[in-house]
């Protein structure tokens, strides 16, 4: 079975029960087979364990003329199954706890096929099919009664001090549906925490999120190892097979990123070159953290060419002076991360790519690619795994993705560039490195912004969710815009004339969702982005900036903007430090913003003919004001949300003024009306 039991395939939806009549000591066995995007290529044959395929046929289907012999010809005979599709054998009768064998040939020889095997209507097996020529063996028997196993423990892996809820994932390999269960939690080996869960409904072969009622109140920064179990199954059970009963997640506890944008307001940005090319840096798109800040580890991701596929370089302890780096590309890089575009790390370690290819198999053929799943632990990524490379995960709705945001667990958004629609990604289950099970896979296509890619192919448009709100925002590049989503608005509507190319869970329209303009001026070619508390952070491609928007604001409102004269920036994102952090695509470089006091920081012609200086900023309350002209002029000071909270005439010479408001930023305007220019706003922040 596969490992941790991930991807079953949940009843015997959509499948007509075809029953044999078997004598006692014989049980009833169905076998319920998954075709990949090949159909045509495979051939199986249930058989008793000690004959081989064509020998004591039980039942059989697929392509009968690949045949037991046809393992890797690739002679392509026209046949078989459907592609993507999913199918439901005859019934026969086995005899009771003897073993057997499902033969498994591929006339192309990289495998895809999966197999469900149910004993009595019970899912009791699961295979995979990888290469030319496969057995998969079972026993003939039932389910014990209780068999409920610990998937994994669930929390973030990263955590600030206070109340952290713990939650497990199980699936139930047993043949009675579980209603309660004792879930219990320990720290480091301690005193379990123990709680009883009840009102749940997993019956054989379904998998469930189970929360614990008690959350860990935890006080001292560190790392953690958190072990959840279960008993006492439907009050008082004992579980047949206790060795799969309990996970392990290490935890760590640290500080969370400050929020230091205002720094940025009011001093001057200094470029600090973290990496390039000499570090294996190669036409960068893209950046982002592993969500263990502590660890300081940077993950970059290079276009590279289309052939070779994408690469990254992870940078531990990154902008420090034990800095280290590592070049690392997946050997089917070409097929999972082509031209990549975006990276986005989920917070169980998890990250997602977004190649920008329009197909994946690079023949010309009908469009096949979209995001890929990958894990960061160094002993998968980029490892050897089977033929498919170290990928967790792939869906293929999505040609000429143009960046890729995480919302929660394995979802993930991405800006399909080639149907012009937002889509949702949810993997669900990963189906393990290497593997090829798509059919829990879950994609809800947005249409009705119509955004627009660069049609140059070359400037990605970069998105990011905010989980607090629930709003995605999105760089519309060809519109030269920014627009948001409301997540969780809207209603499910049809299914999308594109596609699907796999068989899935779930591939529908979302209509009547909600969705507003952010920023529609002053964008020439935007590319990245960055959120961080009320504030939007956007990169322009072509005039070098990083622009920093309160988003409290509709349409947003434009701060500042960080002139760094460096055409080429294309990703953005915020360190553990709070500073800034971005690639430049044309330099080949990683770089961070820090800042540097500007003496002269204030509000210099703030209106174009008026010459006008206030400081300090930020400000502990008196601020002082120096009026070069030689009328009198309006000082007006707004909140985040435009009101006026402070408005006063201010004379010729120097002043100041007690404010007297809360700590936060604010904007400051001075106006003449005898002349005829329009004010513009400047940033104050008072402490």
């Amino acid at each position: 079975m596969k490992k941790n039991i991930i991807g079953f395939i949940i009843g015997l939806l959509g499948c007509t029960a075809v029953h044999a009549q078997c004598v006692p000591g014989e049980v009833e066995v169905q076998i319920e087979i998954n075709s990949d995007a090949y159909g045509y290529e495979g051939y199986w044959e249930l058989v008793s364990t000690d004959s081989t395929c064509g020998q004591g046929t039980i039942l059989s289907g697929g392509n009968s003329l690949v045949g037991c012999s046809g393992a890797g010809l690739q002679l392509q005979q026209p046949g078989g199954y459907a592609n993507n599709s999913t199918f439901m054998s005859s019934a026969a009768c086995l005899v009771e706890n003897e073993t057997y064998r499902i033969a498994y040939v591929d006339d192309w020889g990289d495998g895809g096929f999966e197999f469900f095997v149910y004993i009595n209507g019970f899912l009791v097996a699961e295979f995979q099919s990888l290469g030319s020529f496969d057995y998969f063996t079972f026993e003939a028997a039932e389910p014990p009664a209780y068999d409920l196993i610990m998937l994994h423990a669930h929390t973030a892996p990263y955590q600030p001090q206070g109340d952290v809820e713990i939650g497990a994932e199980v699936f139930n390999a047993g043949s009675e549906t579980i209603t309660s269960l004792d879930l219990s939690y320990t720290i480091d080996g301690g005193s379990p925490v123990t709680q009883t869960v009840s009102g749940l409904s997993i019956a054989n072969g379904e998998r469930a999120h189970v929360d614990h009622p008690s959350p860990w109140t935890v006080s001292a920064d560190g790392e953690y190892e958190l072990t959840v179990s279960h008993s006492n199954l439907n009050g008082g059970n004992l579980d047949a097979n206790p060795i799969n009963d309990d996970a392990s997640l290490a935890v760590f506890i640290g500080p969370i990123r400050p929020n230091i944008i205002d720094s940025y307001l009011v001093t001057l940005p200094l470029v600090v070159q973290i990496a390039d090319a000499g570090e294996m840096v190669n036409i960068p798109t893209d950046l982002d953290f592993h969500p263990v800040l502590t660890k300081k580890e940077l993950w970059v991701l290079n276009k590279d060419s289309e052939n070779t596929g994408s690469s990254t370089v992870t940078i531990s302890n990154a902008g420090e002076t034990n800095q280290s780096e590592l070049w690392r590309r997946d050997g089917n890089a070409w097929h999972f991360m082509s031209l990549s575009t975006g990276i986005a790390f989920s917070e169980n370690g998890n990250f997602g790519t977004s190649p920008g290819v329009y197909d994946a198999n690079h023949n010309g053929g009908q469009a096949f690619t979209g995001p890929a799943l990958w894990s960061s632990d160094p002993e998968v990524y980029a490892q050897p795994s089977g033929g498919n490379g170290s990928h967790l995960d792939m869906l293929h709705e999505s040609p000429e993705c143009q960046g890729i945001a995480h919302e929660s667990e394995n979802a993930f958004w991405v800006f399909d560039g080639y149907n012009r629609d937002i889509v949702r990604y949810d993997f669900v289950a990963d189906h393990g490195p290497g593997n090829d099970d798509h059919a829990d896979g879950e994609i809800l296509r947005f249409s009705d912004e119509n955004v627009s890619a660069d049609p140059n192919d070359h400037v990605p448009s970069h998105l990011e969710y905010d989980k607090e709100s629930d709003w995605l925002y999105v760089v519309d590049y060809g519109n030269q815009r920014v627009i948001k989503i409301d997540a969780k608005s809207g209603n499910l509507g049809g299914t999308p004339s594109y596609g699907p190319f796999e068989t899935l869970a779930q591939y529908q329209h979302v209509v009547d969702y909600t969705w507003e303009i952010v920023v529609d001026e002053e964008l020439i070619e935007p590319s990245g982005i960055a959120l961080m508390g009320d504030y939007m952070l956007i990169s322009d491609y072509a005039t070098g900036e990083i622009i920093i928007y309160d988003r409290t604001a509709s349409p947003a409102m434009e701060l500042k903007r960080l002139a760094i004269e460096e055409e080429g920036i294309m990703g953005i994102t915020i360190g553990p430090d709070g500073h800034i952090w971005y690639v430049n695509n044309t330099t080949e470089t990683v770089n961070r913003l820090d800042w540097v006091p500007d003496s002269t920081v204030g509000v210099n012609n703030i209106v174009n003919d008026l010459s006008i200086r206030f400081y300090p900023n930020p400000s502990d309350g008196l601020l002082r004001i120096q009026n070069n002209e030689n009328s009198k002029v309006q000082l007006e000071i707004m909140n985040s949300v435009g009101q006026v909270v402070v408005q006063k005439v201010v004379s010729p010479g120097q002043s100041a003024i007690n404010l007297n408001l809360a700590a936060g930023t604010y904007f400051v305007q001075f106006s003449d009306n005898e002349k005829n220019s329009q004010p513009k706003r400047a940033p104050l922040v008072v402490h």
